[in-house]
């Protein structure tokens, strides 16, 4: 794995959003959002924040840092589950190009799925339906490991 680049880590555990910054000067930010009927279960998404991509933060940024934006995003999905231990489920969609569809896997879901296993051992599964990818443990326990007691 390539060396990350260095990341502005939120100012309290507790928040969900990450940024860096590559040597091309391409910012990135990472979100974890908590859904509102399960906060044990999180939607990532990341992407570009620089105006000259138009907004567009699924741009393919051409400049040669995937791999190193790849091992960024590792790091700080990691930190994020240290700091949230009974997260039991984390959804992501890869985005398609314009020339992909969102019913299959794209290339973006193909790089990510090379990095899954650099972040999640075998106690986690990977399901996919198209573009869209969720990695559930397979064996949540809930808050506190409360849900083990009352099964």
């Amino acid at each position: 794995m390539l060396e990350p680049y260095k990341i502005k880590y939120p100012p309290i555990p507790s928040a969900g959003k990450y940024l860096f910054t590559t040597h091309a000067d391409i910012e990135y930010e990472v979100l974890f959002a908590k859904q509102e009927q399960d906060p044990f279960k999180v939607t990532l998404a990341f992407g570009v924040l620089n105006e000259m991509y138009e907004g567009e933060e699924y741009s393919l940024t051409n400049k040669g840092e995937a791999y190193r934006v790849m091992s960024t995003i590792v790091i700080i999905i990691k930190d994020f589950i240290i700091h949230h231990p009974n997260t039991h489920t984390l959804v992501f969609s890869a985005e398609p190009t314009s020339r992909e569809d969102d019913k299959t896997a794209t290339k973006r879901l193909n790089l990510y799925k090379k990095y899954i296993p650099e972040i999640f051992d075998n106690s986690w599964k990977l399901e996919i339906n198209g573009n869209k990818a969720k990695i559930i443990k397979k064996s949540p326990r809930g808050f506190l490991g409360l849900r083990d007691w009352f099964s």
